[in-house]
This record gives C-alpha cells, sequence and structure tokens, in this order.
C-alpha cells in the first residue's frame, strides 16, 4: 500500500566529511542570525543527528536554535565499537551545555529478529552510561512483508516494541511512528498508534509538511495522532524534515530544504501554536542536524 513517507526510508544521512563541512561553513551564520529568526516557541524542541563529525558545531547549533533534545545516532555493540570515542564526545559536550541526550537506532530488520536488537543494541547502548532515554526509529511498513503480510508485520513490530520495553531497564523509550499508523489495524478492535503508544514512554509522529495550515498541512494530518495521544497520557511530539527528499511534489511539499530558516521559524510557531490546544503535545523535532544547519536565514 503507497504511503506518504513519514520520512524517508532510506534516510537521507550525508557522508561524514560532508557533513563536517556544512556544518562547519553554516555554524557561523547560524549564531548571528538564528537568534532573531527563532522568535517561535522552542520549548521542549529535538533534533536528529543521524551523523557528525564536530561535536562543537552540533551542540552550538542545538543551543542557537532553541534545541533542548538530542536524538545522537548509535552503532550497534557501541560498548565496544571504534565509534564509542565521537559518541562520548558529543553526548559529554551535549551534557556540558544542557541538554537532554537520548541514543537514536532502529532497522527495519529488527521486526524479524528482535533479540538481536536487544543484544546488540539496547543492552550496549545502556551499558555506556552516556544517555538519559532510548529512541527508536523502525520503520517496518519499508519491509516487503509490509505488503504482503501486514498484520504479521504489526504483530512482530509490536512485540519488539514490547522486548525494547522491557530491556531498557526503566529509562524511557520513544518511538518515531508515521500520521497514518492511526489507519492501520492492529489486532480485531485497535490500530497501530494506539498499540505502539501503550507500549512506549512517548512518540514522534512524522508529520512531514512544510506548510502548517489547511487541509494537507501539518497540523491536519497530525491531528489524528495528537487526539490518540492526549487520550493515552502519551507525550508526542511532530516531526518536521530539513533534508532534500527529491524533486516530486509530493516529495518537496514533505521538507523545508531549499526554504529559508524564517519561513521554517514562521510555520513551525504556527505547528506550536495549533498544537498546545492537545495536553500531551511535546513539541517539535527537527530532521536532522545537517539539513537543518545547511538553512539560509
Amino acid at each position: 500500500m503507497a504511503r506518504d513517507r513519514g520520512r524517508p526510508g532510506v534516510r537521507a544521512r550525508l557522508s561524514a566529511a560532508a557533513a563536517m563541512l556544512v556544518l562547519m561553513l553554516m555554524v557561523g551564520s547560524v549564531v548571528l542570525s538564528a537568534q532573531s529568526s527563532t522568535a517561535a516557541t522552542t520549548s521542549g524542541r529535538a533534533m536528529w543527528v543521524w551523523s557528525w563529525t564536530d561535536a562543537g558545531a552540533v551542540v552550538q547549533l542545538a543551543q542557537s536554535r532553541g534545541i533542548g533534545t538530542l536524538f545522537v545516532g548509535v552503532p550497534p555493540d557501541l560498548a565496544t565499537s571504534p565509534a564509542l570515542p565521537t559518541v562520548r564526545a558529543l553526548v559529554t559536550r551535549a551534557r556540558a551545555a544542557g541538554l537532554r541526550v537520548d541514543a537514536l537506532g532502529g532497522d527495519p530488520g529488527w521486526v524479524d529478529d528482535a533479540p538481536w536488537a536487544v543484544d546488540h543494541w539496547v543492552r550496549p547502548t545502556i551499558a555506556t552510561g552516556l544517555f538519559t532515554g532510548l529512541h527508536v526509529d523502525v520503520e517496518p511498513w519499508t519491509t516487503p512483508a509490509w505488503t504482503t503480510r501486514q498484520s504479521t508485520t504489526v504483530s512482530r513490530y509490536l512485540t519488539l516494541l514490547d522486548l525494547l520495553v522491557a530491556a531498557s531497564g526503566g529509562r524511557p523509550l520513544e518511538a518515531d511512528i508515521p500520521f497514518w499508523f492511526g489507519h492501520v489495524t492492529a489486532g480485531r478492535k485497535s490500530t497501530l498508534d494506539t498499540e505502539t503508544m501503550r507500549r512506549v514512554s512517548a512518540v514522534t509522529i512524522m508529520a512531514y509538511r512544510n506548510t502548517a495550515a489547511g487541509p494537507d498541512g501539518t497540523l491536519a494530518i497530525a491531528a489524528g495522532e495528537l487526539r490518540t495521544a492526549a487520550a493515552l497520557g502519551r507525550p508526542i511530539r511532530i516531526g518536521q524534515e530539513t533534508n532534500d527528499l527529491g524533486a516530486d511534489p509530493a516529495e518537496v511539499k514533505q521538507t523545508f530544504y531549499g526554504q529559508t530558516l524564517t519561513r521554517m521559524n514562521d510555520q513551525l510557531a504556527q505547528v506550536d501554536s495549533g498544537a498546545s490546544a492537545y495536553a500531551t503535545y511535546a513539541g517539535v523535532a527537527v530532521h536532522d542536524a545537517t539539513g537543518y544547519a545547511a538553512m539560509a536565514p
């Protein structure tokens, strides 16, 4: 079944060298311009950080744009990974700046091998003692089985969440979900958004639009999930995209790529204003650090 991407199935990540170049070039303009262009309420704002080479540039970007929480990409077997020093450097610097840092990970393959995800991602990540919580982005709808055996895939996905939560040792576990999970059946009498929210501590709803208002704007497509989260008492963030998704109109409307930071902040202010009517709204999450840093004032 064709679905609007909550966010790209193949993540828009630049190479480490490209990420460093973008962050280093743009951070100067961030410091000068962001204070005047972030008049929108930024309480609770978060940012995905999939790749980086300069921890200082990431933290400075977050501080200049009112980001309070980082979702930091963590590889498998972090405790013994060569990436550990790089991850530790970013987490240490972010915490010193007063930022919350959650470990970010996930892969569609986890649905078919939940024990592997627990043994090779959750437990080694927790063992480092670096993170406040866990943030997972699994995207089961990108697997071939989603089309051929959707009910089975849904069941396996929920079982995965159960195991991840059980292995988290009481740490909060947040999940990324698309805005259309409310239209996916889970069992006989429930939906996938409801069942996901019942299991995890919070969700980030990938309601990717570059316009807040209107029948196809962020607020409209996120409304169902905002209602569900409020009814269940689950904190919910609204994800917004800044990377290049492609030239097709259906892709262009999902991202602020190519637009100014000023226009994005205006739209995010409208999102915050509209979504704050829901009791458990927890703010905007920006995908991701590389795309966000590259935006012109």
